[in-house]
């Protein structure tokens, strides 16, 4: 029978063999193991980013890169529209296309999972949205629209982007739709399967005035100038009038519940061509009778204002309430 003691001699190291050395050994390999393992995760997610046509190499681990993208090739414009992204930690590649016509975005997982995920379920989550960081705010700050303003409208940042400004729209609370802007290329963006309505419609109180603009910054300046009941087109300005544009006006029929209460109608489009196009579809759209249209005033001695923003920015905010009470009804601002 083997007794306790003998038992403990039996592990007791050798008192030549030094307890240092072993553990730094065993640390060395250790950490070897895991450079291996890691640099087996990053072979299988090249392997998978590849495979979708998106150059891995061209990336930098916790940096933000921009290529062409493999499936609208940039547009006519050729322009490196694809956004990609590698987080290291989570071993997870994540990319976006900033090509307005083509959006596509997805992620994939180093540990085998390949999916492209979409929701038709909107919320801050299933968009990847957070609170609007510093960089963001002090954009709005140049264009003199304040934080306050911002939280209001529930204005976010993406998650995977610093650089993008997610404009939520909101009906009944409830996100409905989202539109992505792209500080450092400008690009514009919707969420997938998103419903299009006017923005700001939330924010629409009893009245028989509505104020409607061409863009969702310029109703964030309407909100700074303590104007109330404004909200914006969804989708900018067409180039030309159109009949067979009709569909891209389905938001308005979708949002008759809240037009249809207002006797008048103040169009405060951009005031460049594509900005009176739009205007003389809404004014069709909605009753001539009932629209009413800005004039914008000038800017210096040689320019005029061209929306809501630039009269903030330029001439403050009791120049942009003048403006929107000294509208003129549509109809006779456009009698020959």
């Amino acid at each position: 029978m083997i007794s306790q003691t003998s038992n403990y001699h039996r592990f007791q190291p050798h008192p030549h063999i030094n307890l240092h050395c072993l553990r730094r050994q065993f640390l060395l390999k250790s950490s070897a193991n895991v450079e291996e393992e890691t640099e087996t995760l990053d072979l299988n997610l090249k392997h998978k980013v590849e495979k979708i046509g998106i150059n891995f190499d061209s990336s930098t681990p916790g940096q933000y890169t921009h290529q062409i993208c493999p499936l609208c090739k940039g547009g006519q414009s050729k322009e490196r529209s694809l956004s990609f992204h590698v987080n290291q930690n989570e071993k997870v590649a994540i990319w976006r296309c900033f090509n307005f016509e083509c959006g596509w975005a997805g992620h994939v997982l180093a540990d085998g999972v390949n999916k492209v995920k979409f929701s038709k379920k909107l919320g801050e989550k299933t968009l990847r949205l957070e609170p609007l960081g510093d960089e963001l705010i002090n954009y709005f700050a140049e264009r003199m629209i304040s934080a306050e303003i911002l939280q209001k409208n529930a204005v976010m940042q993406m998650v995977d982007d610093k650089n993008v400004i997610a404009f939520t729209y909101r009906w009944k609370g409830e996100i409905v739709n989202c539109k992505f802007r792209s500080i450092t290329t400008r690009k514009f963006w919707q969420a997938k399967h998103g419903k299009r309505i006017l923005y700001g419609l939330d924010g629409i109180k009893e009245g028989n005035t509505i104020v409607i603009v061409e863009g969702e910054i310029d109703k964030l300046s309407m909100d700074e100038a303590g104007v109330v009941n404004c909200v914006s087109v969804p989708d900018g300005a067409p180039q030309q009038v159109s009949k067979k544009q009709d569909t891209r006006f389905k938001y308005l029929s979708d949002c008759n519940g809240y037009l249809d209460k207002a006797s008048r109608i103040i169009l405060a489009t951009d005031g460049d061509g594509p900005g009176q196009v739009l205007a003389e579809e809404l004014s069709c759209r909605l009753g001539k009778e009932r629209c009413w249209l800005v004039t914008w005033p000038k800017k210096d001695e040689g320019t005029h204002c061209k929306d809501a923003n630039e009269v903030l920015v330029h001439l403050g905010p009791e120049a942009l309430r003048h403006v929107v009470e000294t509208a003129e009804l549509y109809q006779v601002k456009n009698s020959p």
